[in-house]
């Protein structure tokens, strides 16, 4: 008995290192857009708290790799990066979104590995700050009145999640063909909200954390939060679509994928690294700061629940016309 009971004991120290048997070098977090939007922040914002909390040595790179809605970067990571265990992804609801519409060809979401969310993040609807328009059913009433008249820029593919949103809206709001909306498509929610600022588009779609820099900046206005109820913190004086009768919920999970062919060892560490970063005051702070909700999923759990919010889209998109 004291034999077995030894070997278990050795057998459990082993285990128990090889779970921390990856040590992270050279690590890298890729961001499927240009600099400025959902994606950029999610990677630079996690990278540092990483850093700062000695979960990675030195410095995390980020690289912005734009284009297809996201769909350049996973193929790369899929096609050529695939077994690379200092590689982290960031995705969030965008990605779920272009992987149920097959936007991706070739793709599924069985070909990476799922490792954790790091919140939710919240639609918002702005214009810019001299706009005339200061109210979402102001802008409704626009687009029902004359469609042509207004473009809604958005950082995700046409039939992507930020199209989604102002679509939902549209037809909450009593659009009767909400392909009538006008979206255009830009690669990440900065370069939208330069074009709106630029005057060539009247309102932008995108997310609380992209529109955060511009708000601080007072380039431009919230008109609503796509929220069940007013943010904390920052965004705390931008009221809701719900507030202003049109009842909309559209909710960006952020997190990250790694290539399919990670290591074991390596994945864990991942896990267990944005399970920390998740956990920690500083990353709690950003939360509060950039008007992100909680979302708490990692590994096996996350796993599934990508799953189903790209069943879900699958079935909206069916619905609204945009999956046949």
């Amino acid at each position: 008995m004291k034999k077995l009971l030894g070997l278990a004991a050795v057998f459990t120290l082993a285990s128990s290192l090889s779970a921390f048997a990856f040590e992270p070098n050279n690590t890298e977090c890729i961001a499927p857009a240009n600099p400025g939007g959902g994606w950029d922040f999610t990677c630079r914002q996690v990278g540092k708290t990483l850093q700062d909390l000695d979960l990675v040595p030195g410095t995390m790179q980020v690289s912005n790799i734009a284009g297809g809605g996201g769909g350049v970067a996973f193929a790369e990571v899929v096609g050529k990066r695939n077994s690379e265990n200092n590689l982290i992804v960031a995705a969030s609801s965008a990605t779920a979104t272009r992987l149920a519409q097959g936007a991706f060809p070739g793709n599924t979401m069985d070909q990476v590995r799922w490792i954790g969310s790091v919140g939710a993040d919240y639609g918002v609807i702005a214009v810019a700050k001299d706009s005339p328009i200061n109210t979402l059913p102001e802008l409704m009433e626009k687009i029902k009145t004359d469609p042509s008249s207004v473009s809604v820029a958005g950082g995700s593919a046409v039939g992507g999640w930020d199209h989604l949103k102002v679509l939902i809206a549209a037809s909450k709001a009593g659009v009767e063909d909400v392909r009538q909306v006008k979206y255009v498509a830009f690669d990440g929610g900065g370069e939208a909200v330069t074009q709106l600022l630029a005057g060539s588009v009247q309102a932008f779609t995108g997310d609380a954390s992209e529109a955060k820099g511009f708000v601080d900046s007072g380039d431009i206005k919230v008109i609503a939060v796509l929220a069940p109820e007013r943010l904390e913190g920052d965004f705390s004086s931008f009221p809701t679509a719900r507030e202003q009768g049109i009842d909309v919920i559209g909710a960006n999970w952020r997190g990250f994928y790694a290539p399919g062919e990670m290591s074991d060892e390596a994945y864990d560490y991942w896990v267990n690294a944005v399970s920390k970063v998740y956990a920690s005051d500083e990353w709690k702070e950003i939360m509060a700061q950039n008007g992100l909700a909680p979302l708490d999923l990692q590994g096996d759990e996350f796993q599934a629940f990508v799953k189903e919010s790209i069943d879900s889209i699958t079935d909206l998109s069916k619905q609204i016309g945009i999956v046949k």
